[in-house]
C-alpha cells in the first residue's frame, strides 16, 4: 500500500524560496523557444492549484500542489527541495504520456500541458543521468537514492548480470537494510523481500557474499555501514553492461532488429541485451531526426569503416524526438562546461525542434558542491533497520573504510536567511525538537562541511566556512598515548584538551550531519570559532595596542626568536615524540635508533640554549629588565656570531641526515611494523607534517639564518656598531650553507619521491635512482567520458596521470604513464574546442589534456617541455613505472569507458585489505580541490619563505581582532593559541588564494592588513609593524603566486651559496 502526504507549493512563496536548482547557483531559465534572447517569462501568478501524484524511488507517493501555468523546474525542484537534495540534476520525472509512452517531464514547458490528466497519472522521480564513476557523487543521499534506482532496476529486470553479480549486488542490498550477517534473520528477510526474479536459486549465494562483507574492513571484523553498502552496490553495478541503460527499439538500414541507448560516453547499440557498437561523444558531429529516423552525423575518420551519417528506424516520430532529446540532453550534461544558451526567436520561420537542455551541466553540479554552497541535511533510509550516517548522533569509535563517512561539523555564522524546507520523511520520520531548532539557528552550531579536518596527518579545524580541502583523519577507536613533556613548552593545555575532547575519544557530538569526500572519522568543533578562541581576552581592542621599539633591527631580531620557537618544536617532534613512540615499540632497529637520535638530540641540546639566549636579549633590548644599560644590548650581530661559530662543531651531525633520511626509508621499506609505527605516528596531531619534512628541518635552519643576517647588514650603515659582528655572522653561515647546498638539493627531492610515492597506488618503482620531480598539478583529460579531472605528476622521464577515488586511503590511483622520451607537445585548442588545451604525442600513446588558466597551461608546457629535452639527453625510454598496466595504444577518441576504470570486480573487494589510512590533505589534495598545480621550484621556495610569529585575524562580518600564533610552512598557515602549544589547532592552505590588501569599502582602518580570499572565503590579518606586515606578504605571496622558471632560476643563480 503506498504512503502518501500531500505538499502545497504556493507560487508566492516558491519566488522567495531558494529551489534545489538555485541553492546550486543556477540561473533562472524560464523558456527559450518564446522568447527573445536574454528575456525571461513574467511571473506565474498563483491561479488554482493542481495535485501531482510523486513516486519516489523508495516507493513511497507524495502529491505536490502547484499552479496550474507552473513549468516543470518548479515541480522538479519542489521535490527536490521536498528532499534536500543537493545533487538533484541527476534525476528526472517521468511520466506516460497519452500513448502509453514514457517520456520525461520537459522542465521548461507548462506542465499541464504535457500532464493532460493528473488525476489519473503518476509521475516517478528516477536517476536520470548516470555519471560515469560514482565517486564524482558527493553526497551520501545522493548515492542512497542511485542505490535504491539499481535496486529497482534489478527488480524490474532491466539491470541484467550473471548469477554471482547479482548476488553480490543483493548482498549489499541486504547489508544496508539489516545490518550484519545473521543466518536466521537474513532467510527470513529474504522470504519477505523480493529484490530479483527467481530469487530462491541464489539465496544461499546471497548469504554467503553477505557473510564476507563482515572481513572487508580494514583490520577490523565488522560489517559495512549502510553508506559503505551503498558505496560498493555502485561500485559494482556501474561497470555491469546495462548499467543506467533503457532500451529505445529501432532498427537498422538493413530492418534488422536493435535496440539504442544513450549514456554518459555516447550513443550505444545492442542486441537483445548485449552491446555491439557504441558512438562517442568524440566521434559525433550532428543528431537529428526525421520523421521516424534517427541520424548521427559522425566525424571524418580514415581508420574507420562507418558511413559519415549512420540512419537507424524507430516506430513512430514521437518514439524518435523522445530518444533524440534524451541524447541531446546526455551531451550537454556530460559534455559543456555550463547550460548552453538559448537561441533568439526566427522574426518569421523556425525550423526544426526548439527543445534545448536546460539546467546545469555536470561539471556546474561539481564545482558548487566542491566549492560547499551548501547545508548538509539529515535523512532517513525508509527500509534499513540500522542507522544511517546522519543519524543524530556520531558514534564514538568508526573504522576505515572505502567509502568517505562524514559525522558532525559546524559553522560560523548567521543562518537567517536559510530557506525552511519542509521536512519529508517517511515511515520512521526523523523528528527535530524546538530545542533541536534552537540549536541550528545558533551561530556556533549551524552545520556546515568543514569543520574537524587533519592536514597531512593532524586533526584540526580549517578557516575555510564551506570549503572541503583537509579530510578529518582522527583515529578515534585507538586510545592516544600520553606524550612526554618537552624543555622549554607546557606539558598541557586547557584549551588543548577541551577541544580535543572528540579526537582523544570523548563524547561524540550532536545533530551531526553528512559531508561529501570526507574520511571515516568524526570531526570537531572549529576552535578557531568556537567560544574558546572568541571569549573576551581572545579579541584585541584598539587600546592594547603593544609597545615595542621602532627600530626594524630589532624585528628582524624578533624574526630570528619567532622562528626558532617553531624550529625547536620540530626539533622536538623527532627527539621527544618520534623517540617516545620508537621506545614503545621495538620495530626499528637499535642501530637506526642510535643513527637518528644519537644526531638529533645535539641539536636540540644547542637550539634551547640558543632560543633562551635571543630571547635574554630581546628582553634587554625591550626594556623589561636591565632598563639602565639597555641601549649596549640593542643589538644582535654578537649573539647570532658566537652560536654561528659553535654550530659549525655541529657539522657533523648535520652531514649526517642525509644517510638518517636513506636509512629511515630503507627501514620502513623491510619492515612493515615500522611502516606501521611511522604511519600511525604520522597520524598524531603534532607531526604536522610529513615524518620525513622533520629531518631536513636543520639544513633549512641554516638558509634561514643566512637571509636573516642578510637582511641585517642590508639595514645596517657600514659604521653601525652591530654591523662587523652581523657581517662576519653572514659570512660564517653562507660558508655551512655553500657546504651542505648540495646534500639538501639531493636529500629534498628524494624527500619529495617517498612523499608521492605515499600518495600514489598503483605504481612500483617511483624512487629509482636518477629520477628528479618537476611538477605535480590539475587537468582535465580529454577522452570517450568528455573533460574528466586527473592528477598529473611530470618527472624527468615520465609523466603520470592518475584519478582520486573516495577511498579509505584517500590516495590517487595511477591511469597511465607516458615516457618523455620522443614526446611532442603543441597547443590544440582550435582543433579540439577546448581552452588551454595541449596535444601530449608519445611513442605509444597520446593524450588530449586542458589546463584551468592560460597561466597554469603556460607552466605546465614550459615544464614537460624541458622535461622532454632532458629525457632526450639521457640515454634512452625510462622504465616501466606501472605494475601491471597493458599498453594502451589508443588514441583520445577511440577511449572507451573502461579504458579508466578501476580494477576488476574481485581486486576492488580485496583493495581494502591491501590500503592503509593515509594523510587527506598532502599539498596533492589541495592542488586537486584548487585546480592548480606546483613545482619542484616552489616546494625550494617555499622551504626558504617560513615564517612564525604573532596576528591578529579577523573574518569578513566579524567584529574585533583576535590574537594568534602563525605558522607559516608548507604553502599553509597553520593556527595557533600560543607559541608553547604542541600541536595546531587549525590550517590554511593558501594555493590558489589571492593575497592584496583591503580596499577603502571595506572599512578596515588599521595599519599594516593584508587579506587573503578565495572564492566567497576572506581572511584579514594584521602585523604589528611594517618590517613584520612586509615580511608576512613576502612568504604568504611565494605560496599564492608562483613564479615564472625563467625568473626562479636567475633568483637562484644570484644567491651565493
Amino acid at each position: 500500500m503506498w504512503h502518501k502526504k500531500r505538499v502545497s507549493l504556493n507560487m508566492g512563496e516558491t519566488e522567495q524560496r531558494p529551489t534545489a536548482g538555485s541553492r546550486l547557483g543556477a540561473q533562472e531559465n524560464a523558456g527559450i523557444s518564446t522568447l527573445e534572447h536574454g528575456q525571461k517569462l513574467p511571473p506565474t501568478p498563483p491561479g488554482k492549484l493542481v495535485s501531482i501524484k510523486i513516486q519516489m524511488l523508495d516507493d513511497t507517493q507524495e502529491i505536490f500542489e502547484v499552479p496550474q501555468r507552473a513549468p516543470g523546474k518548479v515541480l522538479h525542484d519542489a521535490v527536490c527541495s521536498h528532499l534536500n537534495l543537493v545533487e538533484g540534476d541527476y534525476f528526472g520525472l517521468e511520466f506516460p504520456d497519452h500513448r502509453k509512452m514514457m517520456v520525461w517531464l520537459d522542465l521548461l514547458k507548462p506542465i499541464m500541458k504535457q500532464i493532460r490528466r493528473p488525476k489519473h497519472i503518476v509521475v516517478k522521480f528516477v536517476v536520470k543521468f548516470f555519471p560515469p564513476d560514482h565517486a564524482q557523487l558527493q553526497e551520501e543521499l545522493t548515492r542512497y537514492l542511485f542505490a535504491l534506482q539499481v535496486k529497482q532496476d534489478l527488480a524490474q529486470g532491466r539491470l541484467t548480470c550473471n548469477d554471482t553479480s547479482t548476488a553480490l549486488l543483493v548482498s549489499h542490498i541486504v547489508q544496508s537494510e539489516i545490518g550484519d550477517f545473521d543466518e536466521t534473520i537474513d532467510r527470513e528477510h529474504l522470504a519477505k523481500n523480493k529484490y530479483i526474479p527467481q530469487q530462491e536459486a541464489l539465496e544461499d549465494k546471497i548469504m554467503e557474499f553477505h557473510l564476507n562483507h563482515m572481513f572487508l574492513g580494514f583490520c577490523f571484523c565488522r560489517g559495512q555501514t549502510p553508506a559503505e553498502s551503498d558505496f560498493q552496490l555502485l561500485e559494482i553495478a556501474r561497470r555491469l553492461e546495462m548499467y543506467g541503460i533503457r532500451l529505445h527499439p529501432a532498427k537498422d538500414r538493413e530492418g534488422t532488429k536493435i535496440n539504442l541507448a544513450v549514456a554518459n560516453t555516447g550513443i550505444l547499440v545492442f542486441q537483445g541485451h548485449t552491446k555491439i557498437n557504441a558512438f562517442n561523444w568524440a566521434k559525433v558531429r550532428k543528431l537529428s531526426f526525421k520523421r521516424k529516423r534517427f541520424l548521427i552525423k559522425l566525424r571524418p575518420d580514415v581508420n574507420s569503416s562507418f558511413q559519415d551519417t549512420l540512419e537507424f528506424l524507430m516506430a513512430s516520430r514521437d518514439f524518435c524526438k523522445s530518444f533524440w532529446k534524451i541524447c541531446v540532453e546526455h551531451h550537454a550534461f556530460f559534455r559543456l562546461f555550463e547550460e548552453p544558451k538559448p537561441k533568439p526567436k526566427p522574426v518569421l520561420f523556425s525550423r526544426g525542434s526548439s527543445f534545448r537542455f536546460s539546467g546545469r551541466t555536470q561539471k556546474q553540479v561539481l564545482d558548487y558542491v566542491k566549492e560547499g554552497g551548501h547545508k548538509k541535511v539529515q535523512f532517513e533510509r525508509k527500509h534499513s533497520k540500522i542507522r544511517s550516517i546522519r543519524s543524530l548522533t556520531a558514534q564514538p569509535s568508526e573504522q576505515h573504510s572505502e567509502v568517505p563517512k562524514q559525522s558532525s561539523s559546524f559553522t560560523f555564522g548567521d543562518d537567517a536567511d536559510a530557506p525552511a524546507v519542509q521536512s519529508c520523511q517517511q515511515g520512521k520520520e526523523l523528528k527535530v525538537s524546538a530545542e533541536d531548532a534552537e540549536q541550528r539557528r545558533s551561530p556556533s552550531l549551524r552545520k556546515s562541511p568543514k569543520e574537524g579536518r587533519r592536514v597531512d596527518g593532524v586533526v584540526m579545524a580549517t578557516m575555510e566556512e564551506e570549503e572541503e580541502i583537509v579530510k578529518d583523519r582522527t583515529q578515534q577507536n585507538r586510545t592516544q598515548s600520553q606524550q612526554p613533556s618537552t624543555a622549554g613548552s607546557l606539558t598541557g593545555s586547557p584549551h588543548l584538551s577541551e577541544l580535543s575532547i572528540n579526537s582523544q575519544g570523548g563524547p561524540p557530538l550532536a545533530n551531526t550531519s553528512l559531508s561529501p569526500n570526507l574520511s571515516p572519522d568524526a570531526k570537531q568543533s572549529s576552535p578557531l570559532i568556537s567560544p574558546l578562541l572568541n571569549d573576551p581576552s581572545g579579541i584585541r581592542t584598539d587600546d592594547e595596542e603593544e609597545r615595542c621599539p621602532a627600530d626594524k633591527a630589532y624585528f628582524i631580531a624578533k624574526e630570528v626568536a619567532t622562528t626558532e620557537r617553531t624550529y625547536l618544536k620540530d626539533l622536538e617532534v623527532i627527539t621527544s615524540w618520534f623517540q617516545s613512540a620508537v621506545s614503545k615499540d621495538d620495530c626499528m632497529p637499535e642501530t637506526l635508533k642510535n643513527l637518528i637520535f644519537s644526531n638529533f638530540e645535539p641539536l636540540h641540546k644547542f637550539h634551547t640554549s640558543f632560543l633562551k639566549e635571543i630571547e635574554q636579549r630581546l628582553a634587554l633590548w625591550e626594556g623589561r629588565s636591565n632598563a639602565h644599560i639597555k641601549g649596549d644590548y640593542q643589538r644582535i650581530g654578537d649573539v647570532m656570531l658566537k652560536n654561528i661559530q659553535s654550530m659549525k662543531q655541529l657539522t657533523i651531525h648535520l652531514r649526517k641526515h642525509n644517510e638518517i633520511l636513506m636509512e629511515l626509508e630503507n627501514g620502513i621499506k623491510n619492515s612493515r611494523k615500522l611502516e606501521t609505527l611511522c604511519r600511525d605516528f604520522e597520524l598524531q596531531k603534532v607531526c604536522y607534517l610529513p615524518l620525513n619534512t622533520f629531518l631536513l628541518r636543520p639544513l633549512h635552519r641554516l638558509m634561514h639564518y643566512k637571509q636573516i643576517m642578510e637582511r641585517l647588514c642590508k639595514h645596517y650603515p657600514p659604521n653601525h656598531t652591530d654591523f662587523r659582528d652581523s657581517r662576519a655572522a653572514l659570512a660564517e653561515v653562507s660558508e655551512m650553507v655553500a657546504q651542505l647546498h648540495g646534500n639538501m638539493i639531493k636529500m629534498e627531492n628524494f624527500q619529495k619521491l617517498h612523499e608521492l610515492k605515499k600518495d600514489l597506488i598503483g605504481i612500483d618503482n617511483l624512487v629509482i635512482p636518477g629520477r628528479e620531480f618537476i611538477r605535480l598539478g590539475s587537468l582535465s583529460k580529454l577522452s570517450g567520458k568528455g573533460l574528466q579531472q586527473r592528477m598529473f605528476f611530470l618527472f624527468n622521464d615520465v609523466l603520470l596521470y592518475t584519478s582520486r577515488g573516495l577511498t579509505a586511503s584517500n590516495q590517487f590511483k595511477v591511469h597511465g604513464q607516458l615516457p618523455l622520451y620522443g614526446m611532442t607537445i603543441e597547443e590544440s585548442e582550435e582543433e579540439w574546442g577546448v581552452p588551454h588545451c595541449l596535444t601530449l604525442r608519445g611513442q605509444r600513446q597520446s593524450i588530449i589534456v586542458a589546463a584551468s588558466t592560460q597561466a597554469e597551461m603556460d607552466k605546465w608546457t614550459e615544464d614537460i617541455q624541458m622535461a622532454i629535452d632532458l629525457a632526450e639527453k639521457s640515454n634512452g625510454p625510462a622504465p616501466e613505472l606501472l605494475a601491471s598496466s597493458p599498453p594502451d595504444n589508443k588514441s583520445p577518441d577511440e577511449t572507451t569507458v573502461d579504458q579508466e576504470s578501476e580494477d576488476d570486480l574481485s581486486a576492488s573487494r580485496t583493495s581494502l585489505e591491501r590500503q592503509s589510512p593515509h594523510r587527506g590533505n598532502t599539498t596533492v589534495h589541495v592542488c586537486w580541490h584548487r585546480n592548480t598545480s606546483v613545482s619542484m621550484i616552489d616546494f625550494s621556495i617555499a622551504v626558504e619563505n617560513q615564517l612564525s610569529g604573532n596576528l591578529l585575524r579577523k573574518f569578513k562580518n566579524s567584529n574585533g581582532w583576535q590574537k594568534l600564533w602563525v605558522v607559516f610552512t608548507n604553502f599553509c598557515m597553520f593556527f595557533y593559541k600560543s607559541h608553547q602549544d604542541n600541536h595546531p589547532l587549525a590550517c590554511l592552505p593558501l594555493l590558489g588564494y589571492s593575497l592584496t590588501m583591503p580596499s577603502e569599502s571595506e572599512n578596515i582602518h588599521k595599519d599594516y592588513v593584508f587579506k587573503l580570499h578565495f572564492k566567497s572565503h576572506v581572511y584579514y590579518f594584521r602585523a604589528e609593524s611594517e618590517y613584520t606586515f612586509e615580511r608576512w606578504m613576502e612568504v604568504i605571496r611565494s605560496a599564492t603566486s608562483s613564479a615564472s622558471r625563467t625568473r626562479v632560476l636567475s633568483h637562484k643563480e644570484s644567491h651565493v651559496y
